[in-house]
């Protein structure tokens, strides 16, 4: 991307109303429903990067890496795991579970819609049920995050934070954020 403007496709090529078509077509287990007694640790860990290990070794496959996130699961203590109907194992997370690893915006202030791709392929359009939100690092850089479904969220990469920036200060000076199906996301805090 070379400066603050809308991207019309994304990577593949799939124009925003592609992507939104795709939204949720693919059906996750009901993980929610789930309540297997606990059976202790699965050896996996997601790296802060988005790279998922088992017993400390990389996952090379992609779709091993994606059917197991369909199956993670945060705990009401703040916990994860990964849960079938018969049984529940932790798994260590660095950071978040996910990375926002593209960003395909259309429209402008009130009326844009920001779609990311996830490192899983996953597509998730930031908006009143997917809140986009910044904290701030230790160091002070930001660190954004973007809700994905049931308090797991994905960490936005740079390049894509550094996009969505780009918009959001072209759009206004004074309060620098952006808007996506109608909620407005501030990039720094009040």
């Amino acid at each position: 991307m070379t400066g603050p403007e809308t991207n019309p496709t994304d990577s593949a090529g799939r124009t925003p109303a592609q992507l939104a078509a795709l939204i949720g077509k693919d059906k996750l287990p009901p993980v929610h429903l789930w309540h297997p007694t606990h059976c202790g640790p699965s050896h996996m860990r997601i790296a802060a990067d988005g790279t998922w290990f088992h017993e400390g070794s990389p996952i090379g496959r992609k779709e091993l890496v994606k059917l197991f996130s369909t199956i993670l699961r945060r705990e009401p203590d703040g916990s994860h795991v990964l849960v079938t109907p018969v049984e529940k194992l932790d798994i260590e997370i660095e950071d978040a579970p996910f990375v926002a690893v593209e960003a395909v915006t259309e429209g402008e202030g009130r009326e844009r819609r920001i779609i990311f791709r996830l490192n899983t392929d996953d597509l998730v359009a930031a908006g009143p049920g997917n809140l986009l939100r910044v904290d701030t690092a230790p160091d002070g850089t930001p660190r954004p995050y973007l809700h994905v479904r049931g308090g797991l969220e994905a960490l936005v990469n740079r390049p894509v934070f550094y996009q969505l920036a780009d918009l959001a200060l072209a759009e206004s000076a004074d309060a620098p954020g952006l808007w996506s199906d109608g909620a407005f996301f501030p990039f720094m805090p009040a």
